[in-house]
């Protein structure tokens, strides 16, 4: 009697790694390219389960060290692929008022309160929360809600030398 056959066993997640540079990294080597999008949290956590944009199972297994950034390139150890970290979209306010100081005033409330905060020129961005919304709207602030990239500053305890899109030092295998 032959054995019954159930549904295709799916393949292992792709065990990540390395991080390095970003898109300079794959340029001329003919390695595929996955595209990983990650919400502000998901790029704190260097470890665990993640999926691809096209669905691919990955596993996180990164040495410690500072958040992901978008731009920034993972690897498996054989170097056989490359895959890009991508800000994925998030439920966030944003924050705008015609005076500068009041803008400046709701960034220290909201520092105070350790909320993360994106700076951009005339704006201040966070996610999405009730009661700060009331707080900011009390405040006479004018409030947008948006799905959008959260790149939040990466606070005071983060490396001197951090900015978007750049290597953190850790050293990625050649690729074969």
């Amino acid at each position: 009697m032959p054995a019954s056959s159930g549904p295709p066993a799916a393949a292992p997640p792709l065990q990540l790694e390395w991080r390095g540079q970003g898109p300079g990294q794959a340029m001329g080597t003919g390695l595929p390219l996955l595209h990983l999008p990650l919400s502000a949290q998901e790029r704190t956590s260097l470890r665990g389960r993640r999926r691809s944009s096209c669905g691919r199972e990955l596993q996180l297994l990164l040495p410690r060290g500072p958040a992901l950034e978008p731009g920034e390139g993972l690897m498996p150890a054989d170097g056989s692929v490359l895959v890009m970290v991508e800000p994925a979209p998030e439920r966030v306010l944003v924050v705008r008022s015609p005076d500068a100081l009041v803008l400046l005033q709701a960034a220290y409330h909201l520092g105070n309160r350790h909320v993360s905060l994106e700076l951009r020129p005339g704006e201040l961005r966070l996610l999405e929360d009730g009661v700060l919304e009331g707080l900011m709207r009390q405040r006479g602030l004018m409030i947008e809600h948006q799905m959008a990239p959260f790149l939040p500053e990466p606070g005071a305890y983060a490396t001197a030398h951090h900015s978007h899109g750049h290597s953190h030092g850790q050293a990625s295998p050649q690729p074969r």
